[in-house]
């Protein structure tokens, strides 16, 4: 046998030693890359909820300590606003002459903040939230130097924006006086539907059990981040991963509004609907998918009220 061959021979040995050490590695490499991938999706989407809520208090310096509301004083709050690319804010809410009615969105509110405090499109998306991807004017016929001059991101705006906001329409919305330990943004409320999620039923809110195991609280986590928990935006500025949606003032359920039973729980919000009960009821909600508020998600959530 040639010296050649012997080599050869060598190397396809050398080989199915490789293959077979990957084989036997692959099964605890795999678990360990899945759960730094996840580690790096939550620490990227905790930093952008940190740049949002500089930017946050950044707004409200320039608006009398008021945090972002789009619309006029009394608009509603729609799952879309009127014209996303009007050339005034009257035309794009849809308000009267005074500046009164309307309608505006979460998307809207939060888009302020890149209209008028600096914060770039892609800060507003979370690598773990499927199906969400940062908004490009240009993919949607407008120049990506005119972002300004918009008022929402895009036809599809709930397309773009990863994260819930305190509820800003109704009697609560936040101010720079507010609580510190308000939440004011985290990341998808489970309990409505998202881009690539439909909205939790009110029967998993009934086996969620503040007092269970962990498998039992997770139910009420955000989508997300596997339930795991949460990213959440506190009125002191500070941004923490909550391993229960019941993180708010006096253990409040930032995802549900209190009805006045217990307030780590809450009721299932409607989109359209439900309110904060007070100044210290953490509220946070995300706009649905469809032009507004979409007849059979809101006839679901009452027929389910109804039934129980």
């Amino acid at each position: 046998m040639t010296k050649l061959s012997k080599l050869k021979k060598l190397t396809r040995i050398d080989v199915l030693i490789v293959v077979f050490m990957c084989l036997l590695i692959l099964p605890v490499l795999l678990p360990a890359l899945y759960k730094a991938r996840i580690t790096s999706s939550r620490i990227k989407c905790g930093k952008n909820l940190v740049d949002i809520g500089r930017a946050m208090r950044i707004y409200a310096d320039d608006y009398d300590g008021e945090f972002p509301r789009a619309g006029g004083s009394d608009s509603i709050w729609s799952g879309r606003i009127v014209q996303w690319m009007a050339k005034n804010r009257y035309i794009a809410y849809g308000l009267q002459e005074d500046g009164s009615k309307g309608a505006a969105a979460i998307t809207s509110s939060l888009y302020l903040l890149l209209k008028y405090a600096g914060v770039s499109p892609k800060s507003f998306v979370c690598p773990g939230d499927k199906g969400t991807t940062e908004f490009k004017p240009s993919e949607d016929g407008v120049r990506d130097s005119e972002l300004v001059y918009l008022w929402d991101f895009g036809p599809k705006a709930e397309t773009h924006c990863s994260y819930s906001y305190h509820m800003p329409y109704g009697l609560y919305a936040l101010t720079t006086s507010s609580d510190p330990g308000m939440a004011v943004a985290a990341d998808r409320n489970p309990w409505i539907a998202s881009p690539t999620a439909e909205g939790k039923y009110l029967s998993l809110l009934s086996s969620y059990n503040p007092n269970g195991r962990r498998k039992e609280t997770n139910v009420g986590n955000a989508i997300t981040h596997q339930e795991d928990g949460q990213n959440v935006l506190f009125m002191d500025t500070h941004v923490g991963f909550e391993k229960r949606s019941f993180c708010g003032i006096n253990d409040d359920n930032i995802y549900t509004y209190w009805n006045g039973g217990d307030i780590r729980r809450g009721g299932l919000p409607i989109p359209g609907l439900s309110q904060p009960e007070d100044g210290l009821d953490s509220f946070l909600v995300h706009d649905p998918p469809g032009p507004k508020y979409p007849a059979p998600i809101l006839m679901r959530h009452l027929q389910e009220e109804a039934d129980n």
